[in-house]
């Protein structure tokens, strides 16, 4: 299931080239990827992490394909995908889209560790969510 979130770009969000700085792409993909987990899968950042329960990223790849400008307004997508060898692993596929064009595409990788340290895991309440996602294949 691919969930869609609009947002428009910021003005403070604009370099002095007039175009959004690369460094905020990342910031609306986590703000939709963060409404998927909580809205679709049911995970309460805060609430997890009072209860001992951190998700967190173990890494991520991001592909610029176009730039962002002041005002445009645009949708971000995302995408869950299991991983095929690690199954405490959780993928997100994302986009970000201007009149219905790629601009930004990436995969961020996580998973779930308890705040006193210990192994990757996925908790109980979340595996039951995943049944049937797709695996992801390695593309952006």
């Amino acid at each position: 299931m691919e969930f869609i979130k609009t947002y428009t770009a910021k003005d403070e969000h604009i370099d002095f080239q007039n175009i959004m700085d690369g460094l905020y792409y990342p910031f609306y993909m986590e703000w939709c990827r963060h409404d998927y987990i909580k809205e679709v899968l049911g995970f309460n950042f805060e609430e997890e992490a009072r209860n001992g329960v951190n998700m967190v990223l173990s890494k991520y790849t991001l592909q610029f394909v176009r730039s962002l400008k002041k005002g445009d307004e645009f949708q971000v997508t995302c995408q869950l995908l299991l991983d095929k060898s690690n199954k405490t692993v959780l993928h997100f596929k994302q986009t970000i889209m201007l009149n219905n064009k790629v601009v930004t595409k990436a995969v961020f990788s996580g998973t779930c560790v308890k705040a006193g340290g210990g192994r990757p895991f996925l908790p109980e309440n979340l595996l039951q969510k995943l049944t049937g996602a797709p695996e992801w294949d390695g593309e952006l």
